[in-house]
């Protein structure tokens, strides 16, 4: 019935058309002075079209409300005026209910005021006896009918608005989970970029320096081989390490391995310095109990400022980093000196495009925290990464 409404209308109509066709029988064969009802006075060629048409517009009434419901109120005034059974009344109350339901109470107002004046004037001009009693049994039987619709639409107005805000938080949902995903692919993406970045610009640097000395210094040489092979190695690890994260469906996305902090700073100088990078760490306070987040952050602006220098400054070049910690703040600044050549006191288009991708993840990184960071060539040559994150994160 509800895949299929107009079934069910279509059983209410035919039921209705069986209920006067046995009125029709029934007080037909009767004797008219035993009838408690008035006979009908027309024949069964003319009883059965109209009570066919009385009953027929009830199968459209959910597409068509308020044209169905005032072809039944002509309609009905037919059938009444011939006595034809109680299709015209039960009609009536069913477009009452249909327009209240389907349309609106305003025009459920003015089709009930038309219905109740014509039945009224209906009952009087056929001069009946019982008109009094017949319109108030019609009035309460309209008015239940008011009652019921009103009640059915409070229904159907109350499952919409309930459907409507499940439909918003499924949207909701989905859109909490598009960013969930979006971050975590781009915390993924940038992490990926930390390793892959560094790990293949030490490479590089230390192939370039053993092909040259492979002959001439066969032991800088080997430092250099080794020095590629540990690198490469942990690079593998934090790939699989990435790759764990991925494929993790029961860890809530938390990496199996500890992810580097400020305090591995020293050791990531000094894999630095074995690249052939010169490199002055120098740490003014304590950098232990730095929320990890915030750890994570210095320790990765640091490398990729470190990678950059690598990859741009040149042979001969030197860098420092400083890292202080106040109370409520860790500034962090890497420079190079850009192996001695002096830059342009204003900055050139473009220069603040050195390290592509890497200025993105570095300034991702330090606002995701709440922080700053600023790079740019030094007046006197070289290169500056600034950058300061609050120690404790806004709640």
């Amino acid at each position: 019935m509800r895949a299929h409404p107009m079934v069910g209308d279509s059983v209410i109509a035919v039921m209705l058309l069986l209920i006067d066709v046995a009125f029709f029988l029934t007080v037909g064969a009767v004797p008219e002075e035993a009838n408690a009802e008035p006979a009908p006075s027309v024949g069964w060629y003319v009883a059965l079209p109209v009570d066919l048409a009385m009953v027929l517009p009830l199968v459209f009434r959910r597409k068509h409300p308020l044209a169905v419901a005032y072809a039944l109120l002509v309609l009905g005034a037919v059938h009444a005026n011939l006595q034809l059974g109680l299709s015209s009344l039960v009609a009536s109350c069913i477009g009452v209910y249909s327009v209240v339901v389907y349309v609106g109470r305003k025009h459920g107002a003015v089709y009930l005021a038309l219905m109740i004046v014509g039945s009224v004037a209906q009952l009087v001009v056929q001069g009946r006896q019982d008109w009094l009693v017949n319109s108030i049994v019609a009035v309460l039987l309209v008015a239940f009918s008011w009652l019921l619709g009103e009640f059915v639409g409070a229904r159907r107005a109350y499952q919409a608005e309930v459907e409507a805000r499940l439909h918003l938080l499924e949207t909701e949902r989905d859109q909490a989970t598009r960013i969930a995903v979006g971050e975590e692919r781009s915390r993924i993406a940038r992490e990926l970029h930390d390793v892959v970045a560094h790990a293949v610009s030490v490479i590089v640097v230390q192939a370039d320096g053993a092909s040259y000395a492979i002959r001439s210094q066969p032991d800088v040489a080997e430092r250099a081989v080794r020095t590629i092979s540990e690198t490469g190695r942990s690079a593998l690890a934090e790939l699989r390490r990435l790759l764990d994260v991925l494929r993790d469906e029961d860890g809530g996305g938390e990496p199996r391995l500890p992810q580097p902090n400020a305090a591995e700073l020293a050791e990531l100088t000094e894999r630095v310095r074995a690249a052939g990078l010169p490199v002055r760490l120098e740490l003014d306070g304590d950098l232990a109990d730095l929320p990890a987040g915030v750890s994570l952050g210095v320790y990765r602006i640091v490398q990729e400022s470190l990678t950059n220098t690598l990859k741009h400054a040149g042979k001969g070049a030197r860098a420092e980093v400083r890292i202080r910690r106040s109370d409520d703040s860790v500034h962090v600044e890497v420079s190079d000196d850009g192996a001695g050549r002096a830059r342009a006191l204003v900055s050139t288009p473009g220069a603040e495009s050195r390290g592509g991708n890497g200025l993105i993840g570095m300034r991702e990184r330090a606002n995701v925290f709440g922080g700053t960071m600023a790079a740019g060539p030094s007046p006197g040559g070289g290169w500056v990464v600034r950058a300061t994150l609050p120690v404790r994160l806004a709640t």
